[in-house]
């Protein structure tokens, strides 16, 4: 007990008697005191006496897929600093290979009694995925946001970029370049966002007249599986690549360069997300960026709003996307013809 209470007095800035004050209910502590005091014990995995499990926590999950594409930790620290600023601290929940999954991490986040949660890339993305648990928490009235396209009916507010708008503007920069073969890294066939890619894309190819099943690649968001997926599509003829992530655009580019291909002077790719350092590929890549900053702070408003006792549309929020032309993509360059017999003889 002893412990404990050094241990949460520590982290919360208080005395130890302060702790013991709130712990059994004393009159004269400051609610901005207490409310620390009651932080500290979640963060730090001790249970609140039985009269104060009752009350939620100012703790707010952030839950990711993962860490290693830079567009999720981008898109953390702009949720944490919002979220900061607004007396609510982030717990980063992150998917793990061997075993802590998405619904493991929100039964958690439920016994530290949060305020709400925060997805993005979540398993709401796969229409094939089990679902229950944001059922759960739709029943159980907690407040969450669905950063980027949902399957339908999970009944959250939605902040989403707007994957076909994307899209378009990947392809009419190819199609300005002089690109006639234009091909499509996706995710899964089940994956929300790749499918609203997919309508957009197919739109595109239906109205520049170059529609070819071919030129559509389904692989995992990995740089393997971009490499996997390109390498399909510029045997088959394909000079422009536009691909559902970064990390699959620097997957492409190698798979040119195996092939023999130079980029942009061969095979032009353009990525999606804008994440960190993409200018600093070789070549710097052409990409698609999504307004992180503008996302975060709406899905935190979103959110905040929820645990105030506010009512918040459920209707998606969509945001625009930008492109950023650098040097991954290029004019495509046309063989010069042979000349003619006649010429020869000239």
């Amino acid at each position: 007990m002893t412990r404990r209470l050094a241990e949460v007095a520590k982290y919360a800035g208080v005395s130890e008697a302060t702790v013991s004050r709130v712990l059994n209910g004393k009159p004269g502590i400051s609610d901005a005191t207490r409310t620390a005091v009651l932080t500290a014990l979640d963060v730090l995995g001790y249970e609140r006496p039985t009269k104060l499990r009752g009350e939620r926590a100012r703790l707010v999950g952030l839950v990711l897929p993962e860490l290693q594409n830079p567009i999720f930790p981008a898109f953390a620290e702009v949720v944490a600093g919002a979220l900061s600023k607004r007396g609510f601290t982030p717990v980063l929940c992150t998917r793990t290979a061997d075993g802590v999954s998405e619904a493991d991490y929100v039964e958690m986040l439920l016994d530290q009694h949060v305020s709400g949660i925060i997805f993005c890339g979540g398993l709401y993305h796969q229409a094939a995925a089990e679902h229950e648990h944001y059922h759960r928490l739709h029943e159980r009235g907690l407040p969450a946001v669905l950063v980027n396209a949902a399957i339908d009916d999970l009944g959250f507010p939605r902040v989403s970029v707007d994957d076909g708008h994307a899209v378009d503007q990947a392809f009419n920069h190819l199609v300005s370049l002089g690109h006639k073969r234009i091909g499509l890294i996706l995710g899964p066939a089940d994956h929300a966002p790749s499918n609203r890619k997919l309508t957009a894309f197919e739109a595109a190819a239906r109205f520049n007249d170059t529609v070819n099943e071919e030129d559509v690649e389904r692989v995992i968001f990995s740089m393997e599986g971009g490499r996997a997926g390109a390498t399909r599509l510029i045997k088959h003829g394909v000079t422009g690549i536009i691909c559902a992530s970064d990390v699959q655009a620097l997957g492409a580019i190698r798979a040119a360069r195996r092939l023999g291909r130079e980029v942009p002077d061969d095979i032009s790719v353009v990525g999606f997300d804008d994440s960190l350092f993409m200018n600093c590929t070789d070549p710097p890549l052409t990409t698609v960026r999504q307004p992180i900053q503008a996302m975060g702070q709406a899905a935190v408003t979103l959110l905040v709003s929820q645990v105030a006792g506010t009512l918040v549309p459920t209707e998606e929020m969509l945001f625009e996307p930008e492109l950023v032309v650098r040097g991954s993509t290029g004019a495509l360059k046309v063989a010069a013809p042979k000349p003619t017999k006649a010429a020869s003889a000239a």
